[in-house]
C-alpha cells in the first residue's frame, strides 16, 4: 500500500467540486458535490445521538437501498431542528442533485454541518449545486475537502494505492470535524470513495469495523452531533475479482489506514 495525491477523486470514476454559494458570510467555500461515474455499492455509519438532523434522516432513507451515485454537502448551516421544513430543504437538496446530473434523487446522499436551529439558505444552495453539477471533474477532490471545513483549521484528505483481486485498487477519503467530538464520532464528516468491486453488505462490515477502530475512538469536548456521518462509495471500476483472502485483508486494512488517519 503507498500513499498518492487526488483524495476522494484518486479512484477511478469519481468526480468532485467544492466552492462558495453563499451559506457563509466570511466567503468561504461551503458546498461539496461528490459524483460517481456510474451506480455505486454504498454504506454509511451515523450518529447515535436521539437528535438527528434532517439531512441524516433523509440519507439513513436513501442509504437503505445499498446504493448510492453522488454526496451533496454544505458547511455554514447543520439545518438541525428545523422540523419540516428542514426535511423538506433536505430532499429538495438531494432531487435538485439527482436532476442536475440526470440521476434519481433517491441514489443522492446529504449531509450538513454549521450552525444548528436555522434555516438553509435553499436558493443559494440550489444555484451552488447547478453550478457544481457543471464544474465537477476527476481533480476537484481539494475542493470539495475545502467546502466540507467549518472550524478546521485545514483539509483533511488522503488517498491509498494497493493490489487487491488481481487490480490495482484506490481508496481515496476527505473529513472535517474539530469541536464537539465524543466517543462515537461527533460533528464530523467523512467522505470515502474507492474503486474496488465489493458487495454492498461486505462494504458495510469493512466501514463499521473501520469506524469503530477511528471515529469512534476519537473525543475532544465529549459533545455529540445531530449531524455527523462516515459515507463511502464503491463504483468497482477496478474491476477486481472477488475479494477473498489475502486480497480482503489488504482491502480492510487500506479502509483502515484511510479511517484512522483522518480520525487522528
Amino acid at each position: 500500500m503507498k500513499n498518492i495525491k487526488g483524495g476522494i477523486t484518486a479512484p477511478k470514476g469519481f468526480k468532485a467540486s467544492g466552492m462558495h454559494c453563499g451559506v457563509k458570510k466570511s466567503g468561504k467555500k461551503d458546498i461539496a458535490l461528490i459524483y460517481s461515474d456510474v451506480p455505486a455499492n454504498a454504506a454509511a455509519v451515523f450518529t447515535t445521538n436521539k437528535v438527528k438532523a434532517a439531512p441524516i434522516l433523509v440519507s439513513m432513507e436513501h442509504i437503505k437501498s445499498g446504493k448510492a451515485q453522488a454526496i451533496i454537502a454544505n458547511s455554514g448551516c447543520a439545518n438541525a431542528c428545523t422540523g419540516s421544513e428542514g426535511m423538506e430543504d433536505a430532499q429538495v437538496m438531494a432531487k435538485a442533485v439527482g436532476s442536475a446530473l440526470n440521476i434519481h434523487g433517491d441514489s443522492v446522499l446529504v449531509a450538513s454541518t454549521g450552525t444548528i436551529g436555522s434555516r438553509l439558505p435553499l436558493k443559494n444552495i440550489l444555484n451552488g449545486i447547478r453550478m457544481l453539477s457543471k464544474r465537477i471533474t476527476h481533480t476537484g477532490g481539494g475542493e470539495a475537502g475545502d467546502a466540507i471545513l467549518t472550524t478546521d483549521t485545514k483539509r483533511k484528505e488522503i488517498a491509498v494505492q494497493f493490489k487487491a483481486g488481481g487490480k490495482t485498487v484506490t481508496i481515496g477519503g476527505i473529513a472535517k470535524g474539530a469541536g464537539m467530538i465524543a466517543p462515537n464520532m461527533a460533528t464530523l464528516f467523512c467522505f470515502i470513495t474507492t474503486d474496488v468491486e465489493i458487495p454492498s453488505s461486505n462494504l458495510k462490515a469493512c466501514l463499521k469495523e473501520s469506524v469503530d477502530k477511528s471515529f469512534n475512538m476519537t473525543v475532544v469536548d465529549k459533545d455529540m452531533s445531530t449531524n455527523d456521518c462516515v459515507f463511502i462509495l464503491a463504483n468497482g471500476m477496478a474491476k477486481n475479482d472477488t475479494l477473498r483472502g489475502k486480497d480482503e485483508k489488504e482491502f480492510k486494512q487500506a479502509l483502515d489506514h484511510v479511517c484512522i488517519y483522518l480520525a487522528k
